[in-house]
């Protein structure tokens, strides 16, 4: 995939956690770290003005043409973009990206301010994300309340008498979008991936990673006590004294390091092997006697079933003895802060400013973002089929995702023939990979039917209540589908993301309106920019079917070895290069990119834009205008140019320490320069020669 995801794999980079950080999310999904910063108010409305303008595909003003391509392309292609787009202060990184997402923001803050205005006739879906979206920036009435939209949840939680009762509420505190001690919901078997089946996985952590609890460095020390204080400060918020607000706190960091303990980490969770578990509900029992599993279950709301994936049984094991002997109080405070986090930014300024501070210490972000962003992108993560319609209505008109269409076939053609040319594959395993890419389907732009949101009750005024209405909606919908057939049309992203995934259990490639704009589509410029812009991505979400994840399942989604053995032996020497070679990248000065986490990735990126240039090349034979020289490049320096210039960014030194333990991306400048110098074609284009930066000298290739 683009931005972070585990499965299915997304094209983009921008950890989730980073967007959560700065859209006043909860901590644990904060991507960076950062100095304290005390959080400034947001106004309580703000005008729809023009924040960012339609971002340009290809810039010549970004170049830096003191720079030496052939020595650092990514300052050649992006240094002066760089310099003249700092980093705003309500953001942790800032790139092309971010402008998209900023200017896809701006159209749907001006549907949504339409959408709320009462004094017109309104259809069932415009009035959801209208009060939806009034509810959110009604920050006076939100304010008033305080901490009392959770005070039920609270209560709920302080009556707990017992183990039984505690995972009984557990399982309630899940239907309102309160994922404490473990996650639990459906997904596709992995050995018969046309059915759905349960699954429960670990978690419950309040960091953004387990290596945040066990790490022994100053800095992974000074984080811990930073999320303690953060802790204790929203116990106080919620009425504790601080003496006692320091114990919960403590209690919560006792119980969350015993989940980290237990937890896989981030590389071995990579592997689908480690995700591949499936067991009778009573071997689920017996392994973890102390979760209680039936009455959870029975809890939940969850269809019946007898068979489970379990992610990994490893962690249920080792938690199990903590469910006793952690007291029963201690295991009440760690859901009383989990619904607290998780409620946050819903809830009084005084939440909002004290999440945001940890979260920016976190992630680098110096401002809160304005209320309204915070606010579209609620409304568009809770209700986002409903407000997509009338994104994709306003901005992805029909001859783009014809275009789109003519883009994927032509590098599926071209994924097809490099297949057929590789030298280091055997005619079998040739043909297993042929099958699959035949097999793989697409979607471009936004579903074929809109989800029916009629049963999510809006009440205007009632801003968490509505957000946990909408979110128990989706968690109910999510566990309806075990024991039902996999729904193949069904979308992981809203249609104004900014973003693009590869689906391994529905074999298919996804690509949602908000990311079919400039710079990465442009229907008014060349085929050399758009093929380094889209075609790159579209290349990259193809060759996810064929990376060190992807090449693990079949062509009907299953995960089975479709390898002779040499191949596969092969195959894992060529991604153990592109493995070595991101490693060697310096993310911050004491922090390395961990190139197995990013292997996903960078294979992906390597391939995708090595299919898309021959995509290219295909076109510019059929059509001598597409080879034309314009602007000063020839048409494939365009293209590499245009590629590099999608990942044109800054970010904060917090941020980018972050993600490089916790994004199974690479950051902007590795993803070009990694590529980059691996790529042959490039040295051609640019007449680089042999011991310049660009041209490696042990380059890797896969695909």
């Amino acid at each position: 995939m683009l931005l972070k995801r585990l499965l299915p794999v997304i094209f983009l980079g921008l950890a989730a956690a980073l967007a959560q950080t700065n859209n006043a999310a909860p901590a644990a999904k904060a991507a960076s770290k950062a100095d304290s910063t005390t959080a400034k108010s947001a106004p309580a409305a703000a005008a729809p003005e023009k924040i960012v303008a339609r971002p340009k595909s290809f810039d010549l003003n970004a170049l830096d043409k003191t720079a030496d391509p052939c020595e650092d392309f990514y300052q050649f292609a992006c240094g002066n973009w760089r310099k003249n787009n700092p980093i705003p202060s309500d953001q942790s990184r800032w790139g092309r990206f971010g402008e998209l997402a900023e200017y896809n923001r701006q159209i749907v803050h001006e549907i949504l301010e339409k959408a709320a205005d009462k004094n017109q006739k309104r259809d069932p879906v415009t009035q959801k994300i209208g009060d939806m979206y009034s509810s959110c920036m009604d920050e006076a009435a939100v304010n008033a309340k305080g901490s009392k939209p959770i005070q039920p949840e609270l209560k709920r939680i302080a009556k707990i008498k017992n183990k039984a009762e505690l995972m009984q509420t557990i399982a309630w505190l899940h239907s309102i979008g309160v994922p404490a001690l473990f996650g639990f919901g459906a997904q596709a078997d992995l050995h018969n991936a046309s059915v759905q089946i349960a699954n429960v996985g670990q978690g419950g952590l309040g960091l953004p990673d387990r290596e945040y609890y066990l790490a022994k460095d100053p800095k992974s020390v000074e984080t811990r006590e930073k999320y303690l204080a953060h802790v204790a400060n929203m116990f106080v918020l919620l009425g504790d004294t601080q003496e006692t607000a320091k114990k919960e706190a403590q209690a919560v960091m006792d119980i969350e390091t015993k989940l980290a303990e237990a937890a896989y980490e981030r590389v071995k969770m990579r592997d689908p092997k480690s995700r591949d578990h499936k067991m009778k509900v009573s071997e689920l029992a017996t392994l973890a006697p102390n979760f209680q599993f039936d009455k959870f279950f029975a809890a939940s709301g969850a269809p019946s079933f007898t068979e489970i994936n379990v992610v990994p049984p490893d962690f249920f094991q080792k938690v199990n003895p903590a469910i006793d002997s952690v007291s029963l109080d201690d295991w009440k405070t760690y859901l009383r802060w989990h619904t607290v986090r998780a409620a946050a930014p819903q809830l009084s300024e005084a939440f909002v400013k004290e999440q945001f501070s940890f979260g920016s210490y976190l992630s680098g972000a110096k401002e809160l973002p304005a209320r309204w962003k915070r606010c579209v992108q609620l409304t568009d993560g809770l209700l986002g089929e409903a407000v997509g319609q009338s994104y994709v209505a306003k901005n992805f008109p029909a001859a783009s995702k014809a275009r789109m269409l003519e883009m994927v076939n032509a590098l599926e053609e071209a994924l097809g023939e490099d297949i057929r040319q590789l030298d280091w594959m055997t005619p079998d395993t040739k043909k297993q990979a042929e099958g699959k890419l035949k097999a793989i389907t697409n979607k471009i732009g936004y579903p074929d039917n809109w989800r029916d949101y009629s049963s999510v009750k809006i009440k205007r005024g009632d801003l968490l209540g509505d957000a946990q209405r909408a979110r128990a909606f989706e968690i109910k919908r999510n566990l309806n589908k075990i024991g039902q057939p996999l729904d193949k049309k069904e979308w992981g992203m809203t249609p104004p993301t900014v973003n693009a995934y590869y689906n391994p259990a529905q074999n298919n490639i996804n690509f949602p309106a908000g990311i079919l704009q400039p710079p990465f589509f442009d229907m008014t410029e060349d085929d050399a920019v758009n093929f380094g812009g889209i075609g790159v991505v579209i290349g990259h979400e193809l060759t996810h079917g064929f990376d060190d994840q992807g090449s693990k399942f079949a062509a009907d989604g299953n995960l089975t070895n479709w390898w002779t053995d040499a191949d596969r032996q092969e195959f894992d020497k060529r991604t153990g290069c592109v493995a070595d070679e991101y490693s060697k990248f310096v993310a911050v000065s004491d922090v390395h990119l961990n190139g197995r986490l990013t292997l996903g990735e960078n294979t992906a990126d390597n391939g995708g834009i090595h299919i898309a240039l021959m995509a290219l090349r295909k076109q510019m034979a059929r059509d001598a205008k597409t080879a034309q020289e314009k602007e000063g490049f020839n048409a494939e320096q365009r293209f590499f140019i245009g590629f590099a210039q999608i990942w044109c960014e800054n970010r904060t030194e917090e941020s980018a320490r972050l993600l490089a333990k916790t994004d199974p991306h690479s950051p902007g400048q590795y993803r070009v320069v990694g590529t980059i110098q691996n790529n042959a074609d490039f040295a051609k284009a640019f007449k680089c020669k042999s011991g310049q930066k660009m041209v490696s000298e042990n380059a890797c290739h896969v695909w």
